[in-house]
């Protein structure tokens, strides 16, 4: 085991038999621009997975728009040879089409999200998904339509746990009548943490909480800036603090910062032994935006 390892983040236990180490790998950035298309070093991608497995993560985030299939295919690629491929856990995406290179469009009509469902575990070459977020709900289509196809395949032993993606607290409510929520993926990071209620909401109901775009720290950087003066108490990186800040909010945050450099992903892990003080966590919290 290396001294950087993302064992260094704590746990936590999505059911009795699986346990991730908190701190994740998410996939996104292993696209072409705009999350379009292929990688430019496909090699790379899957050097940095492999990367990634050997520094302790076993909590791996991906979606079928990310490229689409891309980011999956260089994911499967990349674990295929892993020595502890039983114990590595995969979130996956579907609700998202792709039409073009930044341009995202929800479509949950049921047999749509039952097709990519089907086709990402043959892209990922798994017989379940171990989670299953709803990326986005589509105003078209009701909850109950939306979320119950989601329970029909885990009915069916196609994905053990169900997760909703960029929602509110109503709206998890809503889907919590037509299967158990298991986990939240939403916009979260140290410079935005607007959805404090949902990560609350979240951690009462014994839900993971996945925050995306973890690294922003949007104009919290700088020289002098409060955030920079806490770094270098740390000697750490403002982005380093971020994730630390993020792994202190609470035990059920599941931050999935990605990158395509294994020098950025040690990096990354390294903030996973960073243990903020009490104080210097109110101080950040009180730096970014919230609706507390």
């Amino acid at each position: 085991m290396s001294q950087i390892n993302a064992s260094a983040s704590g746990t936590y236990a999505f059911d009795d038999q699986f346990k991730v180490n908190r701190l994740g790998y998410g996939t996104m950035q292993l696209t072409g621009e705009g999350t379009w298309g292929p990688y430019d070093d496909p090699n790379n991608a899957v050097s940095v997975i492999k990367k990634a497995v050997d520094l302790g993560i076993n909590f791996f985030d991906t979606a079928d728009s990310y490229g689409p299939w891309f980011a999956d295919r260089y994911l499967a690629e990349g674990l295929k040879s892993a020595s502890n491929r039983d114990e590595i856990f995969i979130s996956d995406k579907v609700g998202q089409t792709r039409q073009g290179p930044g341009v995202w469009t929800p479509h949950g009509e049921p047999n749509y999200l039952r097709q990519q469902v089907e086709v990402s575990l043959m892209t990922l070459g798994i017989d379940h998904e171990d989670l299953l977020f709803l990326h986005r709900i589509d105003s078209h289509f009701s909850v109950a339509e939306q979320v119950g196809e989601l329970k029909k395949l885990q009915d069916e032993g196609k994905i053990k746990h169900i997760g909703l993606s960029q929602v509110t607290v109503g709206q998890i409510k809503e889907a919590q009548k037509y299967a158990k929520i298991d986990a939240v993926e939403n916009l979260y990071n140290v410079s935005d943490h607007r959805d404090d209620d949902v990560l609350d909401y979240a951690e009462s109901q014994h839900m993971a909480f996945v925050p995306w775009f973890p690294l922003n720290t949007g104009k919290l950087t700088g020289a002098n800036s409060p955030l920079a003066k806490i770094a270098d108490k740390y000697k750490a990186s403002p982005a380093q603090i971020a994730l630390a800040w993020l792994l202190k909010r609470s035990g059920n945050v599941l931050p999935i910062p990605g990158t395509s450099s294994v020098a950025h992903l040690k990096d990354n892990v390294t903030a996973a032994s960073i243990k903020l003080s009490d104080d210097d966590f109110k101080a950040i919290t009180n730096l970014g935006v919230s609706n507390r």
